[in-house]
């Protein structure tokens, strides 16, 4: 049975891989919602369904930009601006470039927990769900919503010290350590029944030539 140190560290890097994929998938949605942005506007500029219609509508149709002095570029702007930092936080939920974090981003290096990260997946998947979207990125956002919830829940639970649990290099090294500890009490305690092998039959343990003879 693994010890409970095992079971939080899978644990936390679980969350980490969930982190991850709903990061990639709202970055991959976030490039097909621009797509159809793009192609919605397009129609419209072009004569579409709602340009020449007497009925001011807030949004062009079949996209989520608003119908209003530079709506299009806000929407693309919005649009570009969570593929940026989905791509961010995906570097950071890598640990690389950690010297770049830890320096200019430091809520998002190693000396911080991952309740700051939850609160920005948070905000990106509100984002995206503040508008009528297609199902890719409704489903997508919830997701990414709810990764982050579950952040903010194991930031206030650990605090700092949920990137250094969660690391690789830093249980590899705990592990190491156990293990060399358990040698060295494997070590003694072959000392001890040596020890108490050598008192019975009357010797010094400085004499396992001649232990070794009455054997």
């Amino acid at each position: 049975m693994l010890p409970a140190k095992a079971y939080i560290f899978i644990s936390l890097n679980a969350v980490r891989t969930l982190s991850i994929i709903a990061l990639l998938l709202v970055f991959s949605s976030s490039i097909l919602v621009m797509v159809d942005d793009i192609e919605a506007v397009n129609v419209f500029i072009n004569g579409g369904s709602n340009s020449n219609s007497t009925i001011t509508y807030a949004y062009i149709q079949n996209s989520t930009v608003p119908n209003q002095p530079a709506g299009v570029f806000w929407a693309v702007l919005n649009r570009l601006l969570i593929i940026a930092q989905t791509i961010v936080l995906i570097l950071s939920e890598l640990g690389w470039p950690v010297a770049f974090f830890d320096h200019y981003f430091p809520v998002l290096g190693s000396n911080f927990g991952v309740g700051a990260l939850g609160v920005m997946q948070c905000l990106i998947g509100a984002s995206v769900l503040s508008h009528f979207v297609k199902v890719f990125p409704l489903v997508s956002g919830f997701f990414l919503f709810s990764i982050g919830s579950l952040n903010i829940l194991i930031g206030l639970i650990f605090r700092e010290h949920a990137k250094s649990t969660r690391s690789i290099l830093t249980f590899r090294d705990r592990a190491e350590d156990v293990l060399s500890s358990l040698d060295k009490t494997t070590e003694t305690s072959f000392s001890k029944y040596r020890m108490d092998r050598y008192a019975e039959m009357g010797l010094s343990v400085k004499e396992p030539d001649a232990a070794h003879a009455h054997t």
